[in-house]
């Protein structure tokens, strides 16, 4: 993807700087190389204000999801199978949790499927091509939605608690 394809002219590509130098080069380059933006909580929503579809990496740990190094690699390629189709937004490091509550999402590594700023559908974990492919087409081809809510522990009468 070059500088000039979807996502590099995005309302806050700027405003994000390059993150410190812990992040992983596979990570990094999908900005340096692969015109994705850094994301974080104060870009997010001028990120998220260009209209058309957007994903969202979250990458995680790689010493605790070391798949999500793979899911970098792949990323480029299929924005290439699906051309202008979507902006990548890398979430920093420091901000997933955050952001993650925000898009329901709960595993790493995911990418955050959203369109003209609304939750569409997240797609967790490194898969097979072809299970990618079929994936993002039924996202790209999805009604937005409401974000996922993350567990919310209630107590019942008695003190037990559940998850909803």
């Amino acid at each position: 993807m070059t500088a000039t394809s979807a996502g590099a002219d995005t309302p806050g590509a700027s405003l994000a700087a390059t993150p410190a130098a812990s992040v992983p080069p596979l990570i990094e380059r999908l900005v340096s190389q692969h015109g994705a933006v850094w994301v974080d909580t104060r870009s997010i929503d001028a990120f998220l204000a260009t209209p058309g579809d957007r994903v969202l990496f979250f990458a995680g740990d790689p010493v605790r999801f070391p798949e999500c190094l793979d899911v970098a690699v792949v990323l480029p390629e299929l924005q290439l199978a699906f051309p202008g189709r979507f902006a990548v937004g890398v979430v920093r490091r420091e901000e997933e949790d955050a952001l993650a509550r925000r898009f329901g999402s709960q595993r790493w590594p995911a990418l955050v499927f959203l369109r003209d700023g609304r939750y569409v559908t997240t797609i967790a974990g490194m898969l097979d091509w072809d299970v990618y492919l079929e994936r993002i087409a039924q996202a790209l081809a999805m009604p937005t939605s409401r974000a996922p809510m993350i567990g919310i522990a209630v107590v019942a009468e008695g003190g037990s608690t559940s998850c909803r």
